[in-house]
């Protein structure tokens, strides 16, 4: 039962690696996202997704912290969820806004500006979750941004394009 509670937090065991296991749970979301993008409607499935884990994961992260720590580096539903909301804005994902948003979200993911480190301190399953929630916003707002000064103007996507 430990190994298969670990196998979901960890994201098949990506966070399991020894170095920068968040990066590599990122991956997660990465091919969650490759998969769901020829979904039909994708926004609502990628969103259904982000649902279903945060749930997971509030229900095993007491288990993760007694067994790994606080806040353990091989937990990273949160880091597939964060991901999945920085690429929602882009239906259905190109690879390369694939990419940006997977460099966005680390970045705020490990940069933690306000208000990301103060939902870290919330401290449990909300505070392990919701602080690359946040993470996933902020890169969210870039990418919508970037979609609206490259395209000139065009706020919303159709076509994948970033």
């Amino acid at each position: 039962m430990d190994r298969l509670r670990l196998g979901l937090i960890s994201a098949g065991f990506l966070g399991c690696a020894p170095v920068a296991p968040g990066t590599f749970g990122t991956l997660a979301g990465v091919l969650a996202v490759w998969i769901l993008r020829s979904t039909q409607p994708y926004l609502a499935a990628l969103l259904g997704l982000c649902v279903v884990l945060y749930l997971i994961g509030r229900a095993l992260a007491p288990w993760a912290e007694e067994a790994h720590g606080e806040d353990p580096g091989c937990f990273v539903l949160d880091e597939v969820i964060g991901y999945m909301i920085t690429v929602a804005w882009i239906a259905p994902p190109s690879l390369f806004a694939m990419g940006v948003a997977f460099v966005l979200f680390r970045f705020f993911d490990i940069l933690k500006p306000w208000p990301v480190r103060w939902f870290e301190r919330l401290g449990g399953g909300d505070g392990i979750l919701l602080d690359d929630v946040a993470a996933g916003l902020y890169g969210l707002g870039v990418m919508a941004l970037l979609r609206y000064f490259l395209s000139g103007g065009d706020l919303w996507v159709h076509n994948g394009a970033l």
